[in-house]
């Protein structure tokens, strides 16, 4: 039987080559886009891989399946698929208030004389009009103007900011930055983790919390609190598209659990009910995922970031010839990307469950190219979820530069856990629909 499937296995390997179709000229390390499906083998975790403060709150909440983000455990699932799952945890993100383990973002603090200027050298914005208790969505980008990371940015004083950062190990690229500059700063992660609260009733949860000044933080903004004792920092923001906040616990390997039960009692009140991630609704906000929607080899051009691109910045900053030369060739009508990212909807069974893979787009819709529609695939699909508003699948995706116009009938093969036929797809605008806080981190609707 053993030796059954291990035949089994390989010629399913044998099958799923690698799609060379779709034009990746600009990478050198092409996306993976090998359609094989689930990972059908036991992963082993050991101690290389961190279990954040929060883990075992986690585990005490229900999560059953996680995955690793920035070396560490991530949930990803509390609700059972018998209970709903993961479209049961986006009824509770959108209708009440949800509190979330993201201690993955990990917080890398810069502070020192310098600390303003070097900050201003490794991102792409001006690090000057991000005041004290204030916080920005950054990219930092490297010589080619790829994007290495994309973090939320806090100035929590003259002198120290921290990067909350998404999924790639910046702090080492930060100390090989300022080996060679000499800045006067320090560079290090510190133990602090964040939680967020999100949700419409996350104002009144928070207010319950921190008290009648939480209403008045702005949009990115900063508050410092206390809750049982324990300091934090808390920010009006999130990845969901809802109303939402971060708090900050530091010193969080000895606080963790004074937060994260603080937050419970006073959720009770609320309908607050501990979820993943909600990578359902920030899909639908155009939030962005770097790892699977953008990566080192991406630039902010080619996914609708060119916002992050000031012309008007002063000085340099790492990536900033590469990202003006990109922009002049854009603007002379000659884009030096073959693809580019946009949103689609598109037809099928609902989409309710992470992607195991890319799935391939192919030029026309099914009905205008025979029942299959145009036989050479163009693109991949990075992120697509079921929307219960707009009551469609919706995803992320990269088409060639010249096909990303809103209206662009395309198709899409599906998976066969969903039918693996070809259905219609149409490029739309993003995002999909609105948030509680419009431009945030989202998608713009236009290659700048």
């Amino acid at each position: 039987m053993m030796n059954e499937d291990r035949d089994s296995m390989q010629t399913r390997t044998a099958v799923a080559r690698h799609n060379t179709e779709v034009n990746q000229s600009g990478r050198h390390v092409p996306i993976n886009l090998r359609q094989s499906g689930s990972t059908p083998i036991e992963l082993l975790i050991s101690t290389r891989v961190r279990k954040s403060p929060y883990w075992h709150l986690s585990v005490e909440a229900g999560c059953w399946r996680a995955t690793v983000y920035n070396r560490m455990y991530h949930p990803r699932n509390y609700a059972l698929p018998e209970d709903g799952g993961a479209m049961a945890e986006y009824h509770a993100l959108v209708n009440h208030v949800t509190m979330w383990n993201v201690a993955v973002e990990r917080q890398i603090q810069v502070k020192g004389p310098d600390a303003e200027k070097f900050v201003d050298f490794v991102i792409t914005r001006a690090a000057n009009l991000i005041k004290p208790m204030r916080a920005k969505y950054v990219i930092l980008c490297n010589e080619q103007g790829g994007i290495l990371n994309d973090p939320v940015l806090l100035r929590v004083a003259e002198d120290e900011f921290w990067f909350s950062i998404s999924d790639s190990d910046i702090e080492f690229w930060l100390r090989g930055v300022n080996v060679g500059k000499g800045f006067d700063v320090t560079i290090a992660e510190i133990d602090v983790a964040p939680v967020q609260i999100q949700g419409p009733k996350s104002e009144a949860l928070m207010t319950d919390l921190f008290g009648p000044a939480v209403s008045d933080i702005p949009f990115y903004g900063l508050m410092e609190g206390n809750l049982n004792g324990v300091d934090v920092i808390i920010s009006q923001t999130g990845w969901s598209g809802e109303k939402g906040y971060e708090v900050y616990c530091k010193d969080a390997t000895l606080n963790a659990e004074t937060v994260w039960y603080g937050v419970l009692e006073a959720g009770k009140a609320h309908d607050l009910m501990v979820i993943a991630p909600a990578n359902h609704r920030r899909i639908a906000a155009g939030i962005l995922s770097w790892g699977q929607d953008i990566d080192q080899e991406v630039s902010p051009f080619q996914c609708n970031l060119a916002y992050q691109v000031p012309r008007d910045k002063e000085g340099d900053y790492v990536g900033k010839a590469a990202l003006e030369k990109a922009r002049e060739d854009i603007e002379a009508g000659n884009s030096p990307y073959p693809l580019c990212m946009v949103g689609i909807v598109f037809g099928g069974e609902p989409v309710t469950d992470y992607a195991n893979d890319f799935w391939l787009i192919y030029d026309g819709a099914v009905e205008s190219k025979g029942s299959q529609g145009g036989n050479d695939a163009i693109g991949y699909v990075t992120s697509p979820w079921f929307s219960p508003e707009l009551e469609t699948n919706i995803a992320l995706c990269f088409v060639p530069w010249h096909m990303k116009e809103t209206g662009t009938a395309l198709s899409l093969a599906l998976p066969a856990e969903y039918g693996g036929e070809r259905v219609n797809a149409t490029i739309v605008n993003v995002p999909f629909r609105p948030s509680a806080n419009p431009n945030s981190r989202d998608v713009k609707k236009a290659n700048q």
